[in-house]
C-alpha cells in the first residue's frame, strides 16, 4: 500500500514538473523555484507561497523553515504578509483521543511541489497525499488517504472565533482578530460525521496558553478514498463567504481552478523575457519577479469591501489593496509595479488614499486589520510623487496631496507609534534634527517605543527625503508655499553631518556630538540612533540629495573612497557579538548590508560620481554572492517582495535609485536580452552583448541608436519603448559613464 502512494505522489511530482496545459520548456514559470531563501541566514526566511498575483487566498504549509519536516497545519489564507494565519486544516488517520494523530504531520521534501498555482505534499507517516490549488477568494484542497482508511480532517480556530457545524459535508466559521472578523464557509465532497471541542495551546516562548476551538470531521470506511475540500473566505459576513464561494466555483473543479492558475502566472511572468544568463540566473530572476505578486492582496468581494480603517463595509466598483510594508517597498517594489503594471499601482494607491479618508491618517504599514506604524518614515509620500511622475495619477491626487501633508505637520515622527506629533516633533521642526539621548540618560518623553528608541539619525534621514517629495509633489501641484517650507526641511540631513566622521551623527538636544562608535553602539540594532543598521549604512541615506551629499564628503575622490570602505571596513569585533546586537544587518561585505533595504542603492552610487564601472563590478559580485538559486538565497528578511525587486532590477541591469524622481541608473545585466512588454503596447528592450560571468563592465552603450555616455536613462525612455544596447567585456572601461 505505502508503494501506491509513494508512486501516486512520485508520478504527480514528474507530470507537474514535466509540464502540463499551458507549461513548456518556453514557459517562466519552470524557472520559478519558492524554496529559494527556504532558511534564513539569522531572521526570517521566504515562504513557499500558493497564490494568484495580488489576491487575498496565500497558502504555504506551517513550518518553522525549509529544514522542519514536519506541519503543523495548512492555513485557509494568510491574514498579512508575516502577520498571522487565518483557519487551518490538518487530515490524519484513527482516534485524536488516543493521541495517534494530534499535532503535526510528517513530510517528505524531495515528495513536495511547490509551484506559484498549486501545492502537494505526501505526509508520509499516515501515507496521505494533500493537493491545493488557489483561486481569489477560494481554495481547494484534495487528501488522498490509504485505501480503506478512517478518514480524518482537524479544522483550527487560530485566534479567537469559532465554528458552526452546518451539516455533515459543510463548515462555516469566524475569527476575531485585531477588531475585526474573519469569515469562511466550505464544503466537502463526502458527508462525515462531525465532533467540536477545544484543544489547549501552549505558548512556551511567551508562557501563555489560549483554548483553541478545533472541529473534527471523520469520513466513515468504504467511501472514496480521495476527499475533497473548497472553501472561500470573506471579511464581509458569513453569507458573502458562501456567495464568494458560488461565483467563484460553479462549473469548476480542481483541475479547471489549477488550469486557470497555471495561465494566470504564465502570462503574468511572460511579461519579461530574457535571453543568455545561465539556468541558475533564470531561477533567481523568476522566482524574485513572482515574490513580487505576494503583495498588495485585493480584499474586494463582487463590489464591496470591509475596511478596518473605519470598521465599514464599503460599496465600490474599484478593487481595493492591502498589506503593504512601505519602508520596504517604496525602494524598488513599487516603482517596478508602475513599469509593469501601472493601473493596479493606481488602484493601491487610491486605496491608500481610501485608507486615509476612513481613518483620518496616511497609513504607513497599511495590513488588512490596522495601520501598523512599523519602522520610521512617511514613506508612501515618496511612492506618490515617484507615480505621479511617472504619469501613473489614477488616484484622487488632491486627496492624497492633504493626506500626506497632514502626516508631515501633525503626525509623530517617532517609530512604531501613530498618533499626533510630541514635543519632539515640534524641535525638529525648529531646529532641524531629531535630538539623542546620551547613552544610559534616562528617556523623558513618554510616547517613545520602549524597544524601537528615538532612531535619532535615521528620523532625521528618512523624513528629509520625505520632506523633499512633500516639496517637490507640492511644485508638481503648483503650491508655492509648501513647497519653499518643505524643500528647506528637506536639507535637515546636513545638520547631522560630522565632517570629521564622514558620517551622519547623533546630536543632543543642545547641538552637542554625542561620542558613539559608529560600528556598534545605540542599543540593539543601532535603535538610539539608527535604525537596524549602523552609521555606515546610513552614511548614505540621502537619496533624494546625492549631489549634496557628495559635496559634504568633499567631492567625487573622497565620495568613491569614502565608498570604497564601506565594503573593506571590517566589524571590529567577532561576528558573534556583531549580530548579537545588529541580527537585521546580514549580507554583510565589509560594513556594507546587503541584506536590509536601506543599503540597495548604495553600490550604485559609483555611478553618480564618475567611477560607473565600480557600480557594475558591486552589483554582479552582489548577486553572485548573496542571490545564488538555493535555500540559502535571500541574504535577509525578504519582505514579501520589498528585497527581491532589488534582484529583478539588478538582475535586468538598471535600478531607481531615488524614488521620485523618474530616471534609472545603469548597473550590470546578467542577461544578455531583456524585453518588457509594456501595458500601452510598447516593448523596452535591454541588449548587453557578450554579457556573461566575466564579460560584466560596459565598454560602450547606445540608446535607440545613438551613442550613450551616461550612466542613465528616463523612465519615458523605458514607456517609449526604448531600446538599449550594451557592448560587454572582461575589463573595466573606466571613461564609460563619467558624462
Amino acid at each position: 500500500m505505502k508503494q501506491n502512494f509513494l508512486q501516486f505522489a512520485a508520478l504527480g511530482a514528474f507530470l507537474l514538473l514535466a509540464g502540463s496545459g499551458c507549461q513548456n520548456q518556453s514557459s517562466n514559470l519552470s524557472s520559478v523555484d519558492p524554496y529559494i531563501g527556504g532558511m534564513g541566514h539569522l531572521l526570517h526566511p521566504t515562504r513557499p507561497n500558493v497564490q494568484l498575483p495580488n489576491q487575498l487566498i496565500r497558502m504555504h504549509p506551517m513550518r518553522a523553515d525549509f529544514l522542519d519536516d514536519q506541519i503543523s497545519f495548512f492555513p485557509l489564507t494568510i491574514a498579512s504578509h508575516r502577520n498571522g494565519e487565518l483557519f487551518g486544516i490538518l487530515p490524519g488517520l484513527g482516534n485524536p483521543d488516543a493521541n495517534t494523530w494530534y499535532e503535526r504531520q510528517t513530510y517528505d521534501h524531495d515528495l513536495e511541489v511547490v509551484r506559484p498555482y498549486y501545492y502537494s505534499t505526501y505526509l508520509i507517516d499516515e501515507e496521505i497525499n494533500v493537493e491545493f490549488v488557489p483561486g481569489n477568494k477560494v481554495g481547494y484542497f484534495r487528501f488522498k488517504f490509504p485505501a480503506g482508511s478512517e478518514k480524518q480532517l482537524k479544522l483550527n480556530i487560530l485566534n479567537k472565533g469559532s465554528w458552526n457545524k452546518i451539516s455533515g459535508n459543510t463548515v462555516a466559521g469566524e475569527e476575531d482578530f485585531e477588531g475585526m472578523k474573519a469569515f469562511v464557509y466550505g464544503e466537502f465532497s463526502q458527508e462525515a460525521e462531525v465532533t467540536l471541542r477545544e484543544q489547549t495551546i501552549v505558548n512556551k516562548r511567551r508562557n501563555t496558553s489560549r483554548q483553541e476551538p478545533q472541529i473534527w470531521y471523520k469520513f466513515p470506511k468504504g467511501t472514496d478514498d480521495l476527499l475533497e475540500f473548497k472553501y472561500a473566505i470573506s471579511y464581509i459576513s458569513p453569507e458573502q463567504a458562501k456567495e464568494n464561494l458560488n461565483k467563484e466555483m460553479t462549473g469548476r473543479d480542481f483541475a479547471s481552478l489549477k488550469k486557470s492558475g497555471e495561465e494566470i502566472w504564465d502570462k503574468t511572468l511572460g511579461q519579461i523575457q530574457v535571453k543568455g544568463g545561465d539556468d541558475a540566473h533564470r531561477r533567481s530572476f523568476y522566482t524574485a519577479l513572482y515574490r513580487n505578486y505576494e503583495r498588495m492582496v485585493n480584499i474586494s468581494e463582487y463590489g464591496r469591501y470591509y475596511s478596518a480603517y473605519d470598521h465599514q463595509v464599503h460599496e465600490s466598483t474599484r478593487d481595493f489593496y492591502i498589506d503593504d510594508w512601505v519602508w520596504d517597498t517604496y525602494l524598488a517594489m513599487h516603482p517596478l509595479r508602475m513599469i509593469l503594471n501601472p493601473k493596479l499601482e493606481s488602484d493601491m494607491l487610491q486605496s491608500y488614499v481610501s485608507m486615509y479618508e476612513q481613518g483620518g491618517w496616511m497609513p504607513q504599514f497599511p495590513l488588512l486589520f490596522k495601520d501598523n506604524p512599523a519602522m520610521n518614515g512617511f514613506h508612501s509620500t515618496i511612492v506618490f510623487l515617484d507615480a505621479y511622475r511617472k504619469n501613473v495619477r489614477n488616484f484622487d491626487i488632491d486627496k492624497a496631496y492633504e493626506g500626506i501633508r497632514k502626516n508631515a505637520t501633525d503626525a509623530t515622527m517617532l517609530p512604531w507609534r501613530n498618533g499626533p506629533k510630541t514635543s519632539l516633533d515640534t524641535f525638529y521642526r525648529a531646529k532641524g534634527y531629531f535630538p539623542a539621548l546620551h547613552p544610559e540618560e534616562v528617556e523623558t518623553v513618554k510616547e517613545v517605543h520602549d524597544f524601537e528608541k528615538r532612531q535619532s539619525v535615521a528620523i532625521t534621514l528618512g523624513h528629509s527625503y520625505d520632506d523633499w517629495a512633500l516639496s517637490e509633489m507640492a511644485k508638481e501641484l503648483g503650491k508655492t508655499e509648501d513647497q519653499n517650507y518643505f524643500s528647506q526641511q528637506a536639507l535637515n540631513y546636513s545638520n547631522l553631518y560630522r565632517s570629521d566622521k564622514k558620517m551622519f551623527w547623533p546630536k543632543d538636544a543642545d547641538g552637542n556630538w554625542i561620542e558613539i562608535d559608529p560600528k556598534f553602539d545605540g542599543g540593539p540594532g543601532g535603535r538610539d540612533y539608527y535604525d537596524e543598521n549602523n552609521a555606515y549604512t546610513y552614511q548614505w541615506q540621502v537619496q533624494q540629495d546625492i549631489p549634496g551629499l557628495i559635496k559634504l564628503m568633499g567631492g567625487n575622490e573622497k565620495f568613491t573612497a569614502n565608498l570604497d570602505q564601506l565594503f573593506r571596513e571590517d566589524l571590529g569585533r567577532t561576528k558573534f557579538q556583531f549580530w548579537a546586537k545588529f541580527a537585521d544587518a546580514t549580507g554583510l561585505v565589509g560594513q556594507f548590508s546587503m541584506g536590509n533595504e536601506p543599503s540597495f542603492h548604495i553600490p550604485y552610487l559609483y555611478n553618480y560620481a564618475g567611477q560607473a564601472w565600480k557600480t557594475q563590478k558591486r552589483i554582479r559580485f552582489l548577486l553572485d554572492v548573496w542571490f545564488q538559486d538555493n535555500i540559502f538565497g535571500i541574504p535577509g528578511d525578504e519582505d514579501g517582495g520589498g528585497m527581491t525587486s532589488f534582484v529583478v532590477f539588478s538582475s535586468m541591469g538598471f535600478y531607481p535609485v531615488t524614488p521620485g524622481l523618474p530616471v534609472y541608473t545603469i548597473g550590470s545585466p546578467v542577461f544578455e536580452e531583456v524585453k518588457i512588454k509594456l501595458d500601452n503596447g510598447n516593448t523596452f528592450t535591454l541588449k548587453a552583448n557578450k554579457s556573461s560571468k566575466l564579460n560584466k563592465y560596459i565598454q560602450s552603450a547606445k540608446l535607440n541608436g545613438k551613442v550613450l555616455n551616461r550612466p542613465w536613462f528616463t523612465h519615458d525612455d523605458l514607456m517609449n519603448g526604448a531600446t538599449i544596447e550594451l557592448e560587454m567585456g572582461p575589463y573595466p572601461n573606466k571613461n564609460w559613464g563619467v558624462e
